[in-house]
């Protein structure tokens, strides 16, 4: 056997750490001297403590390693935990990831203060066009991907041929960064769609997208995640320029790859000429 220092220096672990462990009741020595109080720890102990750091790498709480050492959970339940763990990681990452994206883009914005804008906008007429698409509310940037994916799959699945890139409309009346009312709209050969619209249980129906006269485009080549500049360059033309909002925005993913930073995104504002811009600070705000 071990004293505690001695069993510290083996395990690398405090001898804080153990004596909390041996209060919680995860790692209790295998004998401690009743008149001085000194605790003992076996090398059969070891196993247990890796288990136990291990655990708690992987983020689960000390009661939560108590449950899965002690408790001798089935196989399914433990892989349950082990699942939801993992949900919970994925999203914290991407919730670091986009607020990695927010910080790149604020300091983009701060370089670009004051200089010449980069962004060329210009004003052209959009024809109507037949799209199959989808509504739902996305809590983010990155559940807006999945949907995305998903309704993509959905029509390829059924032989639904696409036309053109896919658009995606903001019907929310202001920015959101979450809880996002957006609708997919792909277009596609009308002739091909048959009957998506059952085959989907009703996740996907088959409308034309009203053409636009005037709508403000912009075309950004960058992280889907940068486009917080962007989107200002845009908003300061349009009233700049004395054009006010007339519905939502539109954004257009003309090029995705892996290698964020080589995504080429169309956003698209219809506007019409106006000297109030009461609408704007409604569709922009």
């Amino acid at each position: 056997m071990f004293k505690i220092s001695d069993f510290s220096r083996l395990s690398q672990v405090s001898m804080r750490t153990l004596r909390y462990y041996d209060e919680i009741g995860l790692l209790k020595p295998v004998q401690v001297d009743y008149l001085t109080g000194y605790r003992y720890y076996s090398v059969d102990q070891l196993p247990r403590l890796n288990r136990i750091l291990a655990l708690k790498d992987l983020g689960f709480e000390l009661a939560q390693i108590i449950q899965l050492l002690d408790e001798e959970l089935p196989s399914t339940e433990m892989r349950g935990m082990l699942r939801l763990k993992q949900a919970e990681l994925q999203q914290r990452v991407q919730a670091e990831q986009e607020r990695l994206a927010r910080v790149e883009a604020r300091l983009t914005q701060i370089e670009l203060d004051g200089r010449t804008p980069r962004h060329e906008i210009i004003l052209k007429k959009v024809k109507p066009q037949i799209v199959a698409s989808s509504r739902k509310i996305v809590a983010n940037f990155v559940h807006r991907v999945q949907f995305a994916s998903e309704i993509l799959d959905l029509l390829s699945q059924n032989k639904v041929k696409q036309t053109d890139s896919p658009l995606f409309i903001y019907h929310d009346g202001g920015y959101r960064d979450n809880d996002m009312n957006v609708e997919i709209a792909v277009p596609v050969d009308s002739s091909s769609v048959g009957n998506i619209v059952e085959r989907s249980g009703g996740r996907i129906t088959v409308r034309e997208l009203p053409g636009v006269n005037t709508m403000a485009t912009l075309i950004y080549h960058g992280s889907p995640y940068t486009l917080i500049e962007p989107y200002q360059a845009l908003g300061t033309w349009i009233q700049a320029n004395d054009y006010t909002i007339t519905g939502p925005c539109r954004t257009i993913s003309l090029h995705q790859d892996e290698d964020l930073s080589t995504h080429v995104t169309e956003i698209q504002f219809p506007v019409e000429k106006s000297s109030s811009t009461s609408k704007l600070s409604i569709f922009f705000s």
